[in-house]
């Protein structure tokens, strides 16, 4: 508030007003197509969609290259990609909402949920140090974790859980099995480590909130989320099962060694089994640009679009926050970890031209979504590639983000 005091000595009280956002210059926006069509012609890329955006609406949708190579099918806007990671801050929503609903806490032990976890074991390793400094009679011991895993420890990846025991790990084996028995294969697995005092990419912490939204809702998580999250917001072309018509239209994945050619790497995340039981809380999502930018709205809106709420403004500040505090977090300098999301704690190296408090995630194929709520912008990147060192620091991502930002900028 500002405040003014008149000839009579009232003191009043003038509502401060927001200065209007810059309006995205179309000029710079139509930057962005010629910029991914480079990375086409040099063989980067098979093809891309980009999408740019404010809370108001989408200001840059294009489509550059191919879907498939072999059938020259060109790359369209309504095409669709496995999104992979990008499903972990739409399984934090699922839980998230469940909060706002008073069916559960962040800060509730795993164990209040799924009981398995109850009494979880981290290892202890005993040695002799000899003159040269060298470990030796080395063994590990379990002891009981000082505390238990809670819900905040997964949706910041602190939990500490094991990987996959074998013969659950392999993604075909994991489909076969259900989101119950996944949880129960996790919980059995001792702790790596102590909860909430290191960072740890977890799959199977991620996996493990989606059977909590299972047990706490009462519905299959694919279920729960289809009607809480993608109906709600139109995400018609979001699922954790394409269908024939949908699998049509699912660009092709895509590998390069060094400066070869473009080779197909197939459909991991889909495949076998034809009937699966597992949905890949952690990454099972198929998605579009377009769909993936009505989350990032909702999102930039404080938890709601076009009148359906999703979450409340006090969720979103809540999964949208550093969580981790001073603890080591991310694929690439500068990060921390809210609740599902990565956020930009300090914008540094492929995140430089962002704000301070930008969250998104990125997937396993190269997939990126990034909302700046400071500049009211989100920005989309879809592709589908492997073999790259790291998709969160790809030329691709900090090309479109600087475009992107430059297009709003003053």
């Amino acid at each position: 508030m500002l405040s003014r005091v008149l000839p009579l000595g009232l003191l009043v009280l003038i509502p401060a007003v927001a200065p209007a956002q810059q309006p995205a210059d179309p000029a710079k926006l139509a930057a962005i197509t010629p910029a991914m069509q480079a990375f086409v012609d040099s063989g980067d890329l098979a093809g891309a969609v980009t999408v740019v955006g404010r809370k108001d609406g989408v200001v840059h949708h294009e489509a550059v290259g191919s879907r498939d190579l072999a059938t020259k099918d060109e790359m369209k806007k309504d095409t669709l990609f496995r999104i992979a990671s990008m499903t972990k801050p739409v399984t934090a929503i699922g839980i998230t909402i469940l909060a706002d609903e008073g069916k559960l806490s962040p800060d509730d032990d795993v164990a209040k949920h799924l009981p398995e976890f109850t009494n979880q074991m981290i290892p202890i390793e005993h040695f002799n140090v000899d003159k040269a400094g060298k470990k030796t009679n080395q063994r590990t011991d379990l002891r009981p974790s000082p505390r238990q895993v809670k819900l905040r420890d997964l949706l910041t990846h602190t939990g500490g859980l094991s990987e996959y025991p074998v013969g659950v790990n392999d993604v075909y084996a994991k489909r076969n099995r259900t989101l119950a028995e996944t949880a129960l294969a996790s919980a059995l697995q001792p702790l790596k480590f102590e909860p909430g005092t290191k960072w740890s990419y977890s799959n199977p912490g991620i996996d493990t909130l989606g059977r909590v939204i299972e047990v706490a809702s009462g519905e299959k998580y694919e279920d729960f989320l289809k009607k809480r999250v993608f109906d709600p917001l139109g995400m018609a072309d979001t699922a954790f099962y394409p269908t024939p018509e949908q699998m049509k239209r699912l660009a092709i994945t895509y590998d390069r060694k060094k400066d070869g050619p473009l080779t197909p790497a197939g459909f991991s995340l889909i495949g076998l089994p034809a009937n699966p039981k597992h949905p890949i809380p952690a990454g099972g999502l198929i998605s579009s640009g377009a769909d993936y930018a009505k989350l990032c709205r909702m999102m930039l809106n404080k938890g709601e679009l076009d009148g359906k709420r999703i979450l409340s403004e006090k969720a979103v500040a809540e999964m949208t926050r550093t969580q981790t505090g001073d603890i080591n977090t991310g694929f690439v300098d500068g990060m921390s970890f809210g609740y599902g999301w990565a956020v930009v704690k300090e914008p540094k190296g492929v995140t430089a031209v962002m704000s301070p408090g930008t969250f998104g995630h990125g997937g396993a194929f190269g997939t990126q979504a990034w909302v700046d709520p400071k500049r009211d912008l989100f920005v989309i990147l879809m592709i589908q590639r492997t073999g790259l060192p790291n998709g969160d620091a790809s030329v691709f991502r900090q090309k479109l983000q600087e475009l992107a930002v430059a297009a709003v900028e003053k």
